[in-house]
This record gives C-alpha cells, structure tokens and sequence, in this order.
C-alpha cells in the first residue's frame, strides 16, 4: 500500500487498484473489505480505479463520461459519495482535498455537464470580481465560436449579477 494504490490479493493474484486518499486511509493492511472497481483502458494503459461503496463508483462513472475529466480526476471528485453531494459542495465554490489542479472552467464544466446548468465555482480562495471575460472564456471553453459569445455576452444587461446569471442569459442569445 502508498499514497495512491493497493494490491489487492484474490486467489493468489495481485492486482494494482488506485484509490482515493480518503480511501486509502480508512483501509488496513490485512483486512478484508469489498473494493468496487472500474478497469481504465488507456492508449496504453490498463488501470483498477477502486471505491469502498457503489454509490462512489457509479459517481466516478458519471464524472468519467464528462469531457476532459480523466479517471483520477474523477476518483477525486467521487470521494463525496453522491451527484447531489458533489453538486451541494461544488456550488458553494468547495472542493474535496482529494482533488489536484481542478480549475474553475473545468468545475464549471462539470456542474454544466451533471446539472444542466452552470455554477461559479471557485477553490476556496480569495474571491474575485466577475467580469465579462469570465463568461466569455466559459462559453468558449464548452465550444462556442468565439464571436458569437462576443456578440451574446455584449447583449447581456449588465445590471445582472453573477456569473451564473450572466451566463444564463448570454445561452439564451447562443440558442437563438
């Protein structure tokens, strides 16, 4: 066992399954616990990405199938057990210690993505101004054309507040 990975003994064979740190933690060397496991298959590579509850593993398997979110970004996202937790902490700009060099477009992303719509999310940290180009880089990022999010985030009155408003507002202009 490390900080990432166990080998997990079954009849005489080992197998390398990555887990959470959270995980990780709660296990001994020794005991006996079910793992709830997802074979990654890479280019490449073949990996175990294990879960100590099938709740975890079928969040893992939601945030695998959202675009540009990789399996340890996905297992460090899935450490809170449940979608509805996971989009609870998300929308109050929290992430779980398990998860590394998330960005906020790529959290964004993923609210869009397991919600259908889109929070400001935010490392916890201090808290920044939202300006137009936040919302322009945001739409860019999910693949608009650059200038029509121009032409859409210019329409947008700006005694709305928020980015998740701002953002509301220029998709409805994106969709007509």
């Amino acid at each position: 066992m490390n900080d990432k990975k166990v080998i997990v003994d079954r009849d005489g064979l080992g197998f390398e399954v990555f887990l959470s740190p959270s995980d990780l933690r709660s296990l001994k060397v020794g005991e006996e616990r079910d793992i709830f496991t997802f074979l990654f298959v890479g280019e490449k590579v073949l990996e175990l990405y294990g879960f100590l509850s099938p709740e975890k593993l079928e969040l893992f398997k939601v945030l695998k199938s959202v675009p540009g979110v990789g399996p340890k970004t996905a297992m460090g996202l899935a450490v809170v057990g449940s979608l509805e937790s996971l989009k609870r902490l998300l929308e109050q700009g929290e992430l779980p210690e398990d998860v590394k060099g998330v960005g906020v477009k790529r959290l964004q992303k993923i609210l869009l993505e397991i919600t259908g719509k889109i929070k400001e999310v935010k490392k916890v940290s201090p808290k920044k101004k939202i300006t137009k180009d936040d919302v322009f880089d945001a739409l860019v990022s999910l693949g608009f054309n650059k200038q029509d999010v121009a032409d859409a985030v210019a329409q947008v009155p700006e005694d709305i507040v928020g980015a998740d408003k701002r953002l509301k507002e220029a998709l409805k202009y994106l969709g007509k």
